[in-house]
């Protein structure tokens, strides 16, 4: 009897074959014929002395095949019984051969040997059988072992060799799938770079972990009203305003300080020496259990307006107003409900005034302290709309518990809010609100300022290039005027920007204010119209233009003014 080569057992082992116990019973069955062959050679020991002056010849079913042992063994005790005396003395056997290991045991050689194989060997048998045509024999079927010897006819064997090739053929093996995200990818050099969405934005300056971007904006205006005012005159202006961002590159947390700074001199006509600017961060927090802190602080200098309601007249340059502001607001999200409880405080100080005379007028009456507590809470219908309903209670806190015409300027300040927030991305976002805000002043002979309260923020985006804002806010301005309370001031500007080619920019700007005065029927309408153009020499360089238009109507006298302007600079951006 002949076994396969221990190559064909590896790989059938490999395979997961499920032919071994066929071929031990067959093995079996020709035991039992040999056997049955034995003990009719003792009745015959001429045909079996016949049989034996042949030399055992053993013909292997393919290369590298070798003769099962265990079956070795019992053809040898067969063939090694005592024969007839009249078997001629010349006739031999064929030489025995050293024993090897049985069949079990090499297997199980085999095995363990191959345990650590069987990925490359499943792998090596995928690609070939990929290679193959559909329902051609696999290698392991043309290399079956078909055991026979040279005491077997041609059928025997014929019916060994059928039946080991149906029990070794086995299914082609589905490829294996790589683990998810092992897949291959292309070559980083040949994939396509993301264009710049603005070839002409400023780069910026890395300090520490902050992107810092400045701009450097010179240039010179020409206007018919100089100061904005009932009695202003033309003249010929040069501006110099310097703007800056910086942006936080933090992983978890944000930071973001802006800030902006004008000065104003006179070249020719009406004499102006001004400056005016403003610093402001932003810190964001996102702290645990959905839980977010914002904190904001900020300081800004300007001079008082000469159209404001308090402005003194016959001074050679209006007193300055400084303010101190900061706030502290924490946001929650509990599901689809968003709260937000946000402390703020604002100081405002005023300096002297300088009168044509030489003589100094003190503002320090005017110093004032808001305090403020805002409470939101908002449902969020979907992601792009949160409705809410906001309050708020506040108390301003005068300096001078009475000023100098003897009055209690202190006041209490409550406030109702309802809205609707926007988040629709890049397409439309931010939010609007309308309500009722009342400011009651501690000094009985002056009545609340109250009104309704109207506030917005919205940029929309109709197309690509193109930005449309809206801005609303609703100010109480306070007043030490005898027996004036003061007015409340509601301030709406609509801005558009059209960027016209790469290099090119235009903008325009509508604005409305109106100015209702408590305890009378006066108030104020202030109209403008504004429109400019931005071309970009470089990414560094450009040239700006614009022209604007202004005009208070009022139906107090002496208020009336029209202001026309033309500018012309160059802006200069890292």
């Amino acid at each position: 009897m002949l076994r396969p080569a221990p190559a064909f057992s590896q790989e059938t082992e490999l395979r997961g074959e499920v032919s071994e116990s066929a071929i031990l019973a067959d093995q079996q069955r020709k035991a039992r014929q040999l056997r049955a062959q034995g003990s009719q050679g003792q009745n015959a020991p001429a045909a079996v002395a016949a049989q034996d002056t042949a030399p055992t010849t053993y013909q292997p079913a393919s290369p590298g095949a070798v003769p099962d042992d265990d079956q070795a063994a019992t053809a040898d005790s067969i063939f090694d019984q005592p024969q007839a005396t009249d078997a001629s003395p010349a006739d031999t056997t064929a030489p025995a051969k050293s024993r090897r290991p049985s069949t079990a045991k090499r297997r199980a050689q085999d095995a363990k040997a191959g345990t650590q194989d069987t990925k490359a060997g499943t792998k090596t048998a995928d690609k070939k059988k990929a290679k193959k045509k559909p329902g051609a024999a696999t290698d392991s079927t043309t290399t079956a072992a078909t055991a026979a010897t040279g005491n077997r006819n041609d059928d025997t064997a014929t019916d060994e060799t059928d039946t080991n090739r149906r029990a070794v053929t086995i299914d082609s093996v589905d490829r294996q799938k790589l683990d998810p995200g092992q897949e291959r990818t292309g070559s980083i050099d040949g994939q396509k770079v993301k264009p710049e969405d603005d070839l002409f934005a400023a780069p910026g300056v890395r300090i520490g972990t902050f992107l810092f971007r400045p701009t450097l904006e010179q240039g010179f205006t020409a206007t018919s009203n100089a100061d904005a005012s009932s009695t202003g005159k033309s003249a010929v202006l040069s501006e110099t305003a310097l703007r800056f961002t910086a942006t936080s590159d933090w992983r978890e947390n944000s930071a973001l300080i802006t800030g902006y700074g004008q000065f104003r001199n006179t070249v020719s006509g009406q004499k102006i020496n001004d400056a005016q600017g403003r610093i402001e961060g932003q810190l964001n927090v996102d702290l645990d259990n959905e839980l977010r802190a914002i904190a904001k602080l900020g300081y800004e200098a300007a001079p008082e307006s000469a159209s404001s309601p308090d402005a003194i007249a016959g001074v050679t340059s209006q007193p300055l107003r400084q303010t101190v502001d900061g706030s502290l607001g924490l946001e929650k999200t509990v599901g689809k409900m968003r709260y937000a409880l946000t402390g703020a405080v604002s100081h405002d100080f005023y300096g002297d005034a300088e009168l044509s005379n030489g003589t100094t007028v003190s503002q320090k009456d005017r110093d004032s302290t808001l305090y403020t507590a805002t409470l939101r809470t908002g449902y969020q219908i979907s992601p792009a709309l949160t409705p809410f309903t906001e309050v708020e209670a506040g108390r301003r806190i005068y300096d001078l518990r009475v000023d100098t015409d003897g009055f209690e300027r202190s006041s209490t300040r409550l406030g109702a809010r309802a809205g609707l927030e926007l988040d629709m991305g890049e397409k439309l976002s931010g939010e609007f609100s309308a309500g009722w805000l009342r400011e009651a002043i501690d000094d009985s002979r002056l009545p609340a300022v109250a009104g309704p309260s109207i506030n917005a923020d919205l940029k929309w985006s109709p197309e690509r290039g193109t930005t449309i804002g809206l801005t609303g806010k609703t100010n109480v301005e306070t007043t030490t005027t005898a027996g004036q309370s003061g007015d409340i001031l509601y301030s709406g500007r609509l801005t558009g920007e059209r960027q016209i080619r790469a290099n090119l920019t235009a903008n325009t700007a509508l604005g409305l204010d109106w100015r209702d005065y408590t305890g009378s029927d006066g108030h104020d309408m202030i109209l403008s119209a504004e429109a400019g153009l931005t071309w970009w020499l470089n990414r560094y360089a450009g040239l700006t233009t614009r022209v604007r238009t202004e005009k208070l109507t009022s139906n107090l006298p002496g208020r009336d003014y029209t202001a026309n302007s033309v500018y012309l600079g160059l802006k200069v951006q890292r």
